[in-house]
């Protein structure tokens, strides 16, 4: 070509050794091979726009290049182990469960599927060999032939003006083209200057040979597919014409079926669909026009009191404003009104049942036992539910307990006014004023109180069922509401059957616009309006109209229609009421507690009736121990507080029948004064007999006719004081004894008063139940202290200093053991009369009627040995003196004798046969032991002597006089005992 001739041809340099032509390069052209250098380790300071760029010098983490630091003399060999413990390096990592084993026939699938696509991209390499292996061979071959100066250019035209960013404007890309280093930069033009143009014109007209030669090559190369594809383009601009007409024809034929076919019916289609709009918009408009009307509505029914109405009409209208006419601008601060409006019911429902706990149990409780104002009640409580307000039962028990207050404080008044002997000018304090009463007066107050606290019970009995019935409808609402919506569910389409009642938009406008707001009414008629419609369309229209112009006319008389409201209630609680209408999204569940929370609520109902009985309970022990801080009830006769525990006891058993519960207080307080009346009722009866023990002279008194009718009645079982008899009747002459059980008893006046004295105390245990182990104690107590106390004035001689007695004769020795053989004879008496009073578990105290029984056993006892021991030292004294020489009888036995005959007649009277005759051989035994002695100290023996013959003649006078002693002649003395018996 004749390009070629222009290509440079190369000269020899002049300081070239070798005949290589060699360029000289500008020095900003050496940046077509840059030497790479390895990057540094060490993180740089970036500069530009590398200060922004991310780079792996900037994460935080670089565990290579922790363990790889080269600034570290040698690597830690405790890297891991320093912080995460010993075993860390040493534990076997777990193969993942999660992983799979990959093998190799793994990719078997891939390789079979791909295996054909790999044969074809073969067969194409081999066909049209890749262009960096032809500019490879090209290179390899030109620089095999020589032609190194050929390729140089070939590769500066790929370096330079193959590159993606070239651009003459560049400067360096622009110099690397035309250098103009080799022009003066003076502008004149020389003869160089021309020589450099010339040979830069030549190497660009090079370069241009160089790309014609480069572009025939690859025609060349590709000359066959070029003109085969030449071929198809006409082949296919033919197939296009065909593709066109066609298309034109199908597209005249759609726009005739188009014209024919569719635009009349989507013309019907877009105006039944625009009618529906118009419907729909209809409808929402009359939405609106009824939510517009609901503030008045809502005004109107509060001013009837009627709040469930009120809250059902809020929440239906506040559903409708989030679901039906959400992102309305005119209604945009309508539910922020309707929530302050419920907010304000709220205050007004806590504020009126407050006033209407205050006034039920304000009134007078001489009215009947009706529930006052009932459906108001039933509203109220259901409203409070409703909203939650499930604290209302504390405002209840606070009025409770301040009308329990009243109730004391009016019963007080009333009785105070009544009596003219206290001035409540000077005696303004209540407490002050019942202790000025008399016990009468005051005791015919408390009863007045326990009467007005059982009718106070009963009215607030009566008030809280009909609350818990309210709560126990709600619960059984709920309860049937979830078996409804389980028998929907299960149903599965039964919403979509022709009898569909209602959907969302239609109930929700028919309860809004009802007349009298009863949700089951306005259900039923949109289901009528329905009904009659005959369609779809139709329906949906009539029901809505028919609701607003009743809601246009309802004005003044829907209040008339809101006032019943036990059967809003009602409705309300059904099922299938309004409170389940909203599309399922709101029902009664959702407003209403939940069971726990309604089971809770009826707990506590029950709970405050409970209270109720414990505050009648609390007050009435006020009045109680406002009359007992003077100690007034503890001076009280037994009679007296017979009568106060029977009214206390009585007032306690009709609360726990009316309220189930039994309150502990009042009968904690009467068990408080019980115990002080006991103690006082002891104190004044131990301190009667020790000032009876002290006064008394130990001798026989005579016993009143009354004292025996009382120890008969005893005998009758009747442990019981006697009623007085009239003073009319004859007055019997007092017996010598006391006869029980065919025995006399000869007894001092103490013992009689004594007798009494515990058949009182069987007597209160009679009236008072409740305080039998406590009197059991304190009459145990008494009669150690009459034990110990006659011990001490008997035996002990303190008769002698206390009452002045000059001696302490057989014959008070006597009369004191008949008197505790007495008794001992009633202490079982007593012991059975108050194990019938006792329970079981309280047995164990009957035992100290058995110490006390061995006690006086113990006593009598020994007042049976003191009399032996008299006559034994007599004896003694005696016999000591006594010598075996004639006249017989001696005068010692003649003494003794005389002595004999003065005990028996001391005890004759006082003692039973049995008891003189077992003393008497007592005695006898003494006289055989003494006489024995002597004998023996005198060297008589049973021998037939004389002095034999003279000891027998006394112990015969001996026996002579003791056996003509009254009930001693068959007494057996046995004096043979007084010889010594011959070994």
């Amino acid at each position: 070509m004749a390009s070629h001739s222009s290509s440079p041809v190369p000269h020899p340099s002049s300081g070239g050794s070798e005949g290589i032509f060699q360029k000289d390069r500008d020095p900003s052209s050496r940046h077509y091979r840059p030497v790479h250098s390895l990057p540094d380790v060490c993180p740089k300071e970036p500069t530009g726009k590398e200060l922004h760029r991310w780079t792996v010098y900037n994460s935080k983490v670089n565990l290579p290049a922790a363990l790889n630091d080269p600034r570290l003399a040698k690597r830690e060999s405790d890297f891991f182990t320093k912080s995460w413990g010993l075993d860390f390096a040493e534990t076997e990592v777990m193969p993942s469960f999660y992983l799979p084993n990959i093998t190799k026939e793994h990719f078997g699938p891939y390789l079979q599927e791909t295996a054909q696509r790999e044969k074809i991209h073969e067969r194409c390499k081999n066909i049209c060999p890749n262009k960096d292996e032809l500019d490879a061979v090209s290179t390899a071959h030109i620089f095999c032939s020589g032609f190194q100066n050929e390729y140089l250019p070939n590769v500066w035209l790929k370096q330079i003006f193959m590159k993606p960013d070239f651009a003459l404007d560049d400067p360096t890309t622009f110099n690397a083209v035309l250098p103009w280093s080799h022009f003066n930069s003076a502008g004149r033009k020389s003869s160089r200057d021309m020589a450099s143009s010339r040979l830069l014109q030549e190497k660009l007209s090079h370069y241009l040979d160089v790309v014609e030669v480069s572009i025939a090559r690859q025609i060349s190369l590709r000359s066959e597919a070029f003109f085969h594809a030449m071929s198809s383009q006409h082949e296919l601009q033919d197939r296009l014409t065909e593709t066109a007409r066609a298309v034109a024809v199908l597209r005249g034929r759609t726009a005739a079926i188009e014209r024919i076919m569719c635009e009349g019916p989507l013309r019907a289609l877009r105006q039944a669909l625009t009618r529906s709009n118009c419907a729909r918009l209809h409808n929402k408009l009359k939405l609106m026009a009824a939510v517009h009307q609901s503030q008045p509505t809502v005004q109107l029914l509060l001013s009837t009191s009627e709040f469930v109405g009120a809250l059902e009409l809020i929440a239906t209208t506040k559903e409708v404003l989030q679901q039906e006419l959400q992102g309305i601008h005119s209604f945009r601060h309508l539910g922020s009104q309707l929530c302050e409006m419920e907010k304000l019911i709220d205050k007004m429902m806590v504020e009126d049942f407050s006033m209407y706990s205050r006034s039920d149990l304000s009134r007078s409780l001489e009215d009947d036992g009706q529930v006052m104002e009932k459906d108001r009640l039933e509203s109220l409580v259901f409203g409070l539910l409703r909203q939650r307000k499930l604290d209302f039962l504390d405002i209840y028990s606070d009025e409770m307990i301040l009308a329990a207050k009243s109730i004391v404080t009016q019963s007080v008044v009333d009785s105070v006014s009544q009596i003219e002997e206290i001035d409540t000018d000077i005696v303004t304090k209540l407490a002050d004023q019942m202790r000025l009463m008399t016990f009468p007066q005051w005791f015919e107050l408390l009863k007045s109180v326990f009467e007005n606290f059982i009718l106070f019970l009963k009215r607030i009995k009566a008030t809280l069922s009909v609350v818990r019935n309210v709560v126990l409808e709600a619960l059984d609402s709920n309860q049937k509401s979830r078996l409804l919506e389980r028998a929907a569910a299960a149903a599965g389409g039964l919403a979509e059957a022709p009898g569909t009642p209602l959907n969302q938009g239609e109930a929700e406008l028919a309860y809004l616009t009802h007349e009298g707001l009863f949700i089951s009414d306005a259900l039923n008629d949109a289901q009528l309006n329905l009904g009659a419609g005959g369609g779809q369309e139709q329906s949906s229209t009539v029901g809505p109209r028919q609701a607003l112009s009743r809601l246009d006319g309802c004005g003044s008389d829907s209040a008339s229609g809101t006032t019943e409201s036990s059967s809003s209630r009602e409705h309300a609680l059904q099922p299938g009421g309004a409170a389940a209408f909203c599309g399922g999204s709101w029902s009664s569940e959702d407003m209403m507690p939940s069971d726990l929370e309604l089971g809770r609520v009826a707990n506590n109902i029950q709970e405050l009736l409970y209270t109720a009985s414990d505050v009648s309970h609390d007050r009435c022990v006020k009045v109680l121990m406002a009359r007992a801080k003077d100690g007034s009830l503890e001076r009280l006769s037994s009679a007296e507080f017979v009568f106060l525990s029977q009214a206390v006891e009585g007032f306690v058993r009709d609360t726990e029948e009316l309220c189930c519960r039994r309150s502990v207080s009042l009968r904690g307080a009467l068990q408080s004064q019980a115990n002080r009346f006991v103690h006082r009722f002891h104190e004044e009866r131990k301190t009667k007999l020790s000032l009876l023990l002290d006064n008394e002279r130990w001798k026989q008194a005579e016993v009143p006719a009354e004292f025996q009718d009382l120890v008969n009645s005893i005998a009758d079982g009747r442990i019981t004081l006697p009623e007085r008899k009239p003073q009319g009747t004859e007055e019997r002459k007092p017996s010598d004894y006391l006869h029980i059980d065919g025995q006399k008893y000869a007894v001092v006046g103490t013992v009689l008063l004594l007798i009494r004295i515990f058949l009182e105390y069987c007597q209160c245990v009679n009236d008072i139940p409740s305080i039998s182990t406590d009197m059991l104690t304190r009459l145990s107590d008494l009669l150690k202290h009459f034990n110990s106390r006659s011990c001490q004035l008997v035996l002990g001689a303190g008769a002698l200093q206390v009452v002045g007695l000059k001696t302490i004769t057989t014959k008070n020795l006597a009369l004191a053991s008949r008197c505790l053989q007495l008794v001992v004879h009633y202490i079982p008496v007593i012991r059975a009369h108050f194990e019938t009073k006792l329970t079981p578990k309280q047995y164990s105290v009957l035992r100290h009627f058995d110490h006390i029984t061995k006690d006086y056993n113990d006593h009598i006892a020994e007042i049976s040995a003191k009399l032996v021991s008299i006559m034994d030292s007599m004896f003694e004294k005696v016999l000591s003196k006594y010598e075996v020489k004639a006249p017989m009888p001696s005068a010692c036995f003649r003494n003794v004798c005389k002595q004999m005959a003065k005990m028996h007649e001391a005890l004759y009277e006082l003692l039973p046969e049995e008891q003189a005759q077992m003393l008497f051989l007592r005695i006898n035994a003494s006289l055989k032991m003494h006489l024995k002695r002597q004998l023996a100290r005198l060297g008589v023996h049973h021998d037939g002597g004389p002095q034999h013959g003279l000891v027998t003649v006394d112990v015969a006078f001996y026996t002579e006089n003791v056996q003509s002693l009254r009930t001693l002649e068959k007494l057996d003395l046995n004096m043979a005992e007084i010889w010594e018996q011959k070994r």
